[in-house]
């Protein structure tokens, strides 16, 4: 009898494939006990518990028993538990750590175990002397913080992994929306910057503009208009504002990295109600402050209401020497004289520590 060769045998094998998973909650309880030493002599067998919280389904609680947990042992220890609020039919795979923490944050007495859980309470019945309690609640105002972290195994359960694998695309939405830009299909109306035409589509500016939307949409004149002439802005800002409006991204081929230009953006934006990409010109704005520039991002962050460029531009004021090398420029002219009422800001933050 001839042999088959193998891959004439495999090649009608069809082939399937599962997983088992297996996954696991984690919770943190802290438990802050103040006044500890009124607990003292409240006897054996006497606890006191934390409320309950919730881990993998299943309600826990902490609970200390300040004179120990039982006669044996005579009241030298205070003892830590983990107590069930409801008892599972099954058994629980669980892993628990039990830590003491101090004031500054030091941790103490740290003991930690996996088990599987039942029902009733679980922990050390020895945790802690109480010597070595007393010396803590010396440090730390009377008060103890038993930090218990509590990890609940769930049920392994097994999947087909074909019903799972399935690969979802990035989304391409941001693509669709720059090639509606690009291809010019559908645009209804056109905007005049300086010398230069946009074309742009009415429904796109009103969803991302409330200021377009009440231009193009409301009572005013160029809700009529298919041509709208913008005043006040050069063609590359507001090319760039419509990237952004389309795309929800930083325009990649426009030269706005020149402090001039970002300022000229953030204006933009805030004309138009873009609070994100002004938000964004904020931040460039910040990393790009000097001697020569502080000035004048300083007002345009007061005209605009941009409070963390503002803030920005204080802090780097804060300093005696950098403030006198400002006065000198003429950017800290206009400052003055466009926005007097900041000096006052400028002041109170270059002022000398009292007692200097």
């Amino acid at each position: 009898m001839a042999n088959s060769s193998p891959s004439s045998v495999n090649k009608h094998i069809s082939e399937t494939s599962s997983r088992c998973r297996t996954e696991c909650v984690t919770t943190a309880h802290n438990f802050e006990v103040t006044e500890y030493s009124l607990l003292e002599g409240m006897g054996i067998g006497k606890f006191v518990s934390s409320s309950t919280f919730s881990v993998g389904g299943y309600n826990w609680n902490i609970r200390i028993y300040p004179d120990g947990r039982k006669e044996e042992d005579k009241a030298a220890y205070m003892g830590a538990f983990l107590s069930t609020c409801s008892n599972p039919t099954t058994g629980v795979q669980m892993k628990n750590t039990f830590s003491l923490l101090e004031k500054d944050g030091k941790v103490t007495c740290l003991y930690s175990d996996t088990r599987t859980f039942r029902s009733g309470s679980w922990g050390w019945p020895k945790y802690i002397e109480k010597s070595k309690l007393k010396e803590l609640l010396s440090r730390n105002d009377d008060c103890i913080t038993i930090r218990c972290v509590l990890t609940v195994m769930k049920e392994p359960r097994t999947e087909d992994v074909s019903t799972v694998m399935v690969q979802v695309p990035q989304s391409d939405l941001q693509t669709h929306f720059t090639n509606m830009l690009n291809h010019g299909e559908g645009m209804d109306v056109t905007f005049t910057v300086g010398r230069e035409l946009f074309s742009a589509h009415r429904c796109v500016l009103a969803a991302r503009s409330l200021v377009f939307k009440a231009e193009l949409f409301g009572q005013m004149k160029e809700t009529t208009k298919r041509r709208v002439k913008i005043n006040d802005m050069e063609p590359a800002i507001f090319e760039a504002l419509l990237h952004f409006i389309y795309t929800d991204s930083w325009p990649s081929n426009c030269d706005l990295d020149q402090n001039v230009e970002l300022q000229h953006l953030l204006v933009a934006a805030d004309r138009y109600g873009l609070e994100r990409l002004k938000i964004i010109c904020e931040g460039k704005l910040c990393q790009k402050i000097d001697v020569q520039t502080v000035a004048t991002t300083l007002a345009l962050a007061e005209q605009h209401h941009a409070t963390q460029l503002k803030n920005a531009c204080l802090r780097y004021l804060s300093s005696q020497e950098l403030l006198r090398a400002v006065k000198e420029t003429d950017g800290f002219k206009h400052l003055t004289a466009s926005c007097p009422w900041i000096m006052m800001d400028i002041l109170e933050r270059a002022a000398p520590p009292s007692g200097v």
